[in-house]
């Protein structure tokens, strides 16, 4: 039953929100004033809620609009997606291992700068366009900063901007090797390292440098103390075949607070076999050429005072002419000491100082005859090393790499770590100083 004060509800006109509301409202105590002054009272807040409804219903709308631009925006978004190898912020980054890779798009330009000097670094994207890496090792403890874009399929721009800081000196190790990238060396050149700082890890930090042959050689690494790692197969290396080295010291502890940098691949290349053999009875240098004798030179080797050292040793160095100083390997006394300024056609084959070099100032009848050097291996030559001279000639068919040994000698074997002479330990002894 309804009456003027109890209505029936408008079912069709009030949203189930307002029903509920009103009658909500109406669960009154006894004593509250009479229902016409409830109602009354009551049609202020009912307005207010649809009122607040309708707010609602139109900040829906404006969602909606919202929604609509952020699809239409949506569609302007590259797909290219840019990753820097080093994280934004990152410090005791690597030197070596920097990279821009893309997904989705291609590269078109990265740029790399020091922070503080702005001074710009050089590099190259791939002609794929997917990655790209700097020309030159970074410098340690140098912050950089990095910004990098890419384009997808539809031109649509992508930009990834890092800035990382590198690794300090004090914090890191890092190995000087040889032979460098893309070199033809001899059959007795070793990859040899020569590390910043003491390892004392050495197992973990041989273990991340692979050298591998085309020829299926097995190729050992041998230390010489803590800071020298030497690679080499049981005999010397097969002509012709590729050497190819793999670095993964960037993150490996070297030991207590140091950690490399190092991530690169290097190959090199084998030469003609070379291996040259100097007789000390005869003062004779026979050059054998992939097995076959060459050529015989007449050489003047040590005097007997200053004999040469015997043994397999390897040329490490070349130069058309160098400054020779006495002083600086000891021979210091005026009867022994000497300065040439100008000695050519010199081939180190040892870190102490023994050389194949030409001689001028020697008179030509030593030569096959005596020994009057200090201890290196001279052969015939002309001042300026001009004309058609043994020293000349030997010097153009040789390689870094190349060996030279020398028998009956009346002094002892250069030690293997003296240069690049690791040959003359026997393949057990070399092995029993590997890390692995």
């Amino acid at each position: 039953m309804t009456s003027p004060d109890n209505p029936a509800p408008a079912r069709s006109r009030k949203p189930p929100h307002l029903l509920l509301q009103a009658h909500q409202t109406q669960q009154v105590p006894l004593s509250s004033p009479p229902h016409r002054s409830l109602r009354a009272r009551n049609i202020p807040a009912i307005t207010a809620l649809f009122a607040a409804s309708v707010l609602v219903l139109s900040a829906c709308a404006d969602e909606g609009g919202a929604g609509g631009a952020d699809a239409a925006s949506a569609k302007n978004i590259s797909v290219a997606k840019i990753k820097v190898s080093s994280k934004d912020g990152a410090t005791g980054a690597g030197i070596t291992g920097t990279s821009v890779t893309v997904s989705g798009g291609k590269l078109t330009e990265v740029k790399l700068t020091e922070a503080a000097s702005g001074k710009k670094v050089s590099g190259a994207i791939s002609s794929d366009g997917a990655s790209w890496k700097p020309g030159v090792r970074l410098e340690r403890g140098t912050k950089y900063h990095l910004t990098a874009n890419a384009e997808d399929a539809k031109g649509r721009s992508a930009t990834e901007n890092t800035t990382f800081t590198t690794v300090s000196s004090a914090n890191s190790f890092i190995g000087s090797y040889t032979p460098d990238d893309g070199k033809t060396v001899g059959v007795g050149m070793p990859v040899s390292f020569n590390f910043d700082k003491a390892i004392s890890n050495k197992k973990d930090v041989q273990s991340h440098i692979k050298v591998t042959s085309s020829s299926g050689q097995q190729v050992v690494g041998h230390w010489f103390g803590t800071q020298r790692l030497d690679f080499r197969p049981e005999d010397y290396w097969k002509a012709g075949s590729k050497i190819t080295m793999k670095i993964d010291l960037d993150g490996v502890k070297g030991g207590q607070g140091i950690t490399g940098v190092q991530s690169k691949t290097v190959s090199f290349t084998i030469g003609r076999s070379q291996v040259s053999t100097v007789d000390m009875n005869t003062q004779t240098m026979t050059v054998k050429r992939d097995g076959k004798t060459y050529k015989s030179i007449p050489i003047s080797g040590g005097s007997p005072d200053h004999p040469t050292y015997n043994g397999q040793m390897v040329i490490s160095e070349k130069f058309e002419q160098t400054l020779m100083d006495g002083a600086t390997v000891g021979f210091t006394s005026k009867e022994e000491t000497y300065k040439i300024p100008d000695v050519p056609h010199a081939m180190r084959l040892s870190s102490s100082g023994t050389f194949v070099h030409g001689n001028y100032w020697g008179s030509p009848s030593v030569f096959g005859n005596s020994g009057t050097s200090h201890g290196c291996i001279g052969l015939r030559d002309q001042q300026g090393g001009g004309g058609d001279t043994p020293g000349k000639w030997f010097f153009n068919e040789s390689l870094v790499g190349d060996v030279v040994v020398v028998k009956n000698s009346h002094d002892k074997t250069v030690k293997p770590d003296n240069g690049l002479n690791g040959w003359n330990l026997s393949w057990s002894d070399w092995k029993a100083g590997s890390a692995v």
